[in-house]
């Protein structure tokens, strides 16, 4: 009998990195997510297909239970050796779902494009610990790493704030709906960011004040989340990347994209790709696609309401 899972998408308004180190993360799940098709197989293994919004396949592969069982550390990372790392932690959480089974046929199907960012990777892995009712932030700890935010994102289907204290997620889900939403805008910026080579740069170079800077982007969110105009939304948003801009050590992306556009642009998640959220009183499409970003989608477009 076919089984169906899904998990929203997600985008990190505010906190990003910082959320790493306990710092309040305001982030918003999203229309577009990733589901989850399983069906019993044969021959003690895996048939995996996974497609991408438009029916292609992205990722095709079998996986003997045993190379789940004793995987075989590959010298190079690659979607087959991410995936076999996931089933090994979740085999180690669950271990009747190999053991008492025939084999299994997979398919997970994305309704957003891959390159996007929106998280391939966090929908996946909520959706195994959905199948096997095991706890998807150990599961992402254990496997792919991370805050757990997109983990939160994929759980809820409304705003929520998330943070870490002492290691364990917090997670509150928020009323967020301001009168100008019509004033928000994601642009995609045409490439993909590794999420993971970010965090990694970020935990090897963090300054020793970090703590500062976390208690300014936990008022920044609080700013964020309590606007009620447009201006004040805005203006936060700006605060906020300056201090991330000081804590990175690297421009910001309008300082180094749009430093002409007459309103905010605001980096998610990993700088330096995906989605940016722009702020605009007046409709940005024709900016942006003279700039070459041709990807523009509105609030109500993007985010679950």
């Amino acid at each position: 009998m076919k089984k169906t899972f899904y998990s929203n998408g997600k985008l990190l308004i505010t906190g990003e990195y910082l959320v790493l180190d306990g710092a309040k993360a305001f982030a918003l799940p999203t229309k577009f997510g990733q589901n989850l098709n399983v069906e019993e197989g044969e021959n003690q293994e895996f048939s995996w297909k996974s497609y991408n919004e438009d029916g292609t396949i992205w990722f095709q592969d079998t996986i003997p239970f045993s190379e789940i069982i004793n995987p075989i550390i590959a010298a190079t990372p690659s979607v087959k050796s991410t995936l076999i790392t996931i089933l090994n932690e979740a085999y180690k959480m669950q271990p009747a779902f190999i053991n008492t089974s025939k084999g299994y046929q997979i398919t997970t199907e994305l309704s957003f494009p891959k390159k996007w960012g929106l998280g391939t990777s966090s929908t996946l892995i909520n959706n195994i610990a959905q199948w096997l009712q095991i706890d998807a932030f150990e599961l992402l700890k254990t496997s792919f790493g991370g805050s757990g935010y997109d983990i939160a994102c994929a759980q809820n289907d409304s705003p929520i704030t998330y943070q870490l204290q002492k290691g364990k997620s917090k997670v509150e889900n928020i009323k967020f709906r301001p009168d100008f939403t019509d004033a928000i805008y994601f642009i995609y910026l045409n490439k993909k960011q590794n999420s993971k080579t970010a965090i990694a740069n970020y935990q090897n170079n963090k300054a020793e004040d970090i703590e500062k800077s976390i208690i300014t982007i936990n008022k920044l969110t609080t700013e964020v989340l309590q606007a009620k105009a447009v201006t004040s939304f805005g203006h936060a948003l700006e605060k906020h990347e300056a201090e991330m801009s000081y804590v990175l050590e690297t421009s910001t992306v309008k300082e180094s994209l749009f430093s002409d556009f007459n309103g905010q642009v605001k980096s998610l998640g990993a700088w330096g790709g995906d989605f940016v959220m722009v702020v605009s009183e007046v409709n940005p499409k024709t900016y942006f696609n003279s700039k070459g970003f041709n990807t523009i989608l509105t609030y109500d477009e993007m985010i679950l309401k």
